[in-house]
């Protein structure tokens, strides 16, 4: 359904926040150091206020943009009421700078500062702060860090930060999902095998890639969502009153997807506008057209847009198994700019089930070849009642380490004898796909990867800093529940 839009008033704190979600073409001076802040901040969501957290630059917006070569030297103030510790999600900074609680630093107590200083990694990264209950109340944010290639590159740059959103409180949601009524049927569970979760890609050279494990898929009921939201957010809006970005007329757009949702998959749609996905989880990857990408919790994709001419076009983020829907739109002066129901007529298929896009993802830059020193086998279970979430059949606090030596070419298989996805995150390492079910193949570089249910991904990394490093699942439930353990280097 499709009408003119009537832009509404948006709270003023809203509207702030809005404008750092549209980047600059060139380098901008940025002082030396940056200054950052946890704190409560105001939403309209659906026409609702809503009160929520967040992480609010010296400018009063949302999150963190760094120029190319620009050092992340940041004071962290909590303004909260509450003790906190946020998390640079993709960076790889000393281990004492990673930020999870009590390793080694403690929480940020109301009121305290803390300094950071370290080299960024480049790429579309983010933050948030690692108490599973606070990232749920949106304590997160965009970090973007800039490569000289995107200062020189004749495009625009647009973040679409992606989250999802209840009014009721985290503990609340636990409980429910916890209890087992946290979802509707209808829409939370979908049988394997059942979609063609790729439509829209050209999937040219995948032919006779075998894909053993899904054979035993078939007729098997996957769980896709725990739980219904009451609203998911573009940069922190639903399409009932859309973030609408100006673009130039047949503009070249580099889309920067962060998939800041606690427990949501999405599949981002840039329906009629041809896109090629160029960098994952801020990675670059050889280009891999498409106009359906699926992006899980923790994730990012950089997909590039070449825009037709003058018009609105709704970029879509589609809920996986499910009718709702988020987004933004690009729009040339004087365009009319559509209504967008934050329904769709049919439900969006489960993601990535038979792995067919992280098997069609190549890296620019693979890690250099060699024979792994040690390997691991990371069993991921669990199910929904009662909810309990494992990996190698115990819970953090009971775990076992996966250890390993600075240097060390370690490789970790995730297999996950679960009916629900597992997005699996390790701090302070990138990490490259070598393996799905079985196939191996020299895949992107990541830090977050997706195992989808009763599947099998490996991945290859050098073991860095001798450190306690987390290694856990980006659902935020799940890892609530005890899902996480830890990457224990020894020099």
């Amino acid at each position: 359904m499709m009408n003119t839009l009537t832009r509404r008033g948006f709270l003023a704190a809203s509207g702030a926040m809005a404008a750092t979600f549209a980047m600059p073409r060139r380098s901008i001076a940025q002082p030396a150091g940056l200054m950052l802040r946890a704190t409560s901040r105001t939403l309209d969501i659906g026409g609702r206020a809503a009160t929520v957290f967040g992480l609010v630059n010296g400018a009063g917006t949302s999150g963190l943009i760094l120029d190319p070569g620009q050092r992340f030297r940041l004071d962290l103030t909590n303004d909260l009421a509450e003790p906190t510790i946020v998390h640079w999600h993709g960076q790889i900074p000393p281990n004492a700078q990673d930020g999870v609680p009590d390793m080694p630093m403690p929480l940020l107590q109301p009121g305290e500062t803390r300094s950071y200083d370290y080299e960024p990694a480049a790429g579309t990264h983010w933050m948030h702060s690692h108490v599973p209950l606070q990232e749920m109340r949106l304590l997160a944010a965009p970090l973007i860090v800039r490569r000289a290639e995107d200062v020189r590159a004749d495009r625009q740059e647009v973040t679409m930060f992606l989250h999802d959103f209840s009014f009721r409180a985290p503990e609340e949601i636990l409980d429910e999902i916890r209890s087992g009524k946290g979802h509707s049927d209808a829409d939370g569970a979908v049988e394997a095998g059942a979609e063609d979760p790729q439509a829209g890609h050209d999937m040219a050279g995948m032919a006779g890639m075998s894909m053993p494990g899904m054979a035993g898929m078939a007729g098997m009921e996957m769980d896709l969502n725990d739980f219904d939201f009451d609203a998911y957010l573009t940069n922190d809006r639903t399409l009932r009153d859309p973030d609408v970005v100006r673009v130039e007329r047949r503009g070249r757009i580099l889309l920067r997807v962060i998939n800041g949702a606690a427990a949501t998959v999405f599949w981002i749609d840039s329906g009629g506008v041809a896109g090629r996905l160029v960098a994952v989880d801020g990675q670059p990857v050889h280009p891999l057209p498409g106009t359906r990408f699926g992006v899980a919790m923790g994730q990012r994709l950089d997909i590039e847009l070449d825009l037709p001419g003058d018009g609105a076009w709704p970029i879509l983020a589609l809920r996986e198994g499910a009718h709702e829907r988020t987004g933004l739109i690009l729009a040339t002066a004087g365009a009319e700019v559509p209504v967008i129901l934050g329904t769709a007529d049919e439900p969006a298929p489960a993601f990535d089930i038979d792995l067919a896009q992280e098997a069609a993802l190549r890296a620019i830059s693979p890690l250099a070849g060699r024979v792994a020193d040690a390997s691991a086998m990371m069993m991921l279970g669990g199910q929904m009642q009662p909810y309990r979430w494992t990996i190698n059949d115990r819970v953090f606090g009971e775990h076992v380490p996966v250890r390993a030596v600075t240097g060390q070419r370690v490789e970790m298989m995730f297999h996950n004898m679960s009916m629900m996805g597992h997005p699996m995150h390790l701090h302070g390492h990138h990490f490259q796909v070598v393996g799905v079910n079985g196939t191996r193949f020299s895949g992107a570089l990541r830090d977050t990867v997706y195992v989808p249910p009763m599947s099998m991904v490996t991945v290859a990394l050098d073991a860095g800093e001798a450190a306690e490093w987390m290694l856990h699942c980006h659902h935020m439930p799940h890892l609530a529940s005890g899902m996480m353990t830890t990457f224990a280097v020894s020099a």
